[in-house]
């Protein structure tokens, strides 16, 4: 797949969730750990990785939705995308939790069809759930990535709760799929979204 890095350079910009002149006052970021303790840390390959053609989703969340799909239109020159409530709420067929316990929220979603992959525009209610913990940390900006494992959902999330990653912030099921966002932030710089299919 080849990445375009005008087009993610132009997504950078948009989410950004600060003026220039906010950023220049700003401190700078001190690392968490000393540069010594980050280089000894490693991470053994998993046994069945999240390679490039399981990619399938990048999900952005913002503050106003109606105005990131009209931007991203005229950054693509497409139509602008539609705008649909999403409802999520606990049903014993169909589980949604959110640090691992039931919840309920709605969301303003909106997708772009990028080809092999979906740009997924996200804004979050005030009810607790992953997109509004994210806002209300970040501001505008990159949610998780999207990956499609099949059968192998579940192996890969044992894989990744032995690399120290709580698979526990968001767990989702719909009719013939799941979705797990795995709590990956701190380490990748964004979280993960497993899904058996799209």
């Amino acid at each position: 797949m080849k990445i375009n890095h005008l087009f993610f350079a132009s997504l950078l910009v948009l989410v950004s969730c600060t003026t220039p002149q906010e950023r220049a006052a700003e401190q700078p970021i001190q690392p968490q750990q000393s540069e010594e303790v980050s280089q000894t840390t490693e991470y053994k390959p998993l046994a069945h990785p999240l390679t490039k053609d399981k990619f399938i989703q990048i999900n952005i969340v913002v503050g106003d939705i109606y105005k990131a799909a009209k931007a991203w239109a005229a950054l693509l020159d497409i139509p602008v995308p539609e705008v649909r409530t999403n409802h999520l709420e606990y049903k014993p067929e169909f589980p949604y939790t959110y640090r691992g316990k039931p919840s309920t929220c709605d969301l303003l979603v909106c997708d772009i069809d990028m080809g092999s992959w979906v740009l997924e525009l996200h804004q979050a209610d005030e009810k607790a759930s992953s997109f509004r913990e994210f806002y209300d940390k970040h501001g505008n900006g990159v949610h998780h990535l999207g990956f499609e494992v099949g059968d192998l959902r579940d192996e890969v999330i044992q894989e990744l709760q032995g690399l120290g990653f709580n698979t526990d912030r968001t767990f989702g099921a719909y009719t013939g799929s799941s979705w797990t966002i795995v709590d990956s932030e701190d380490v990748l710089g964004v979280n993960l979204n497993i899904k058996p299919v799209k």
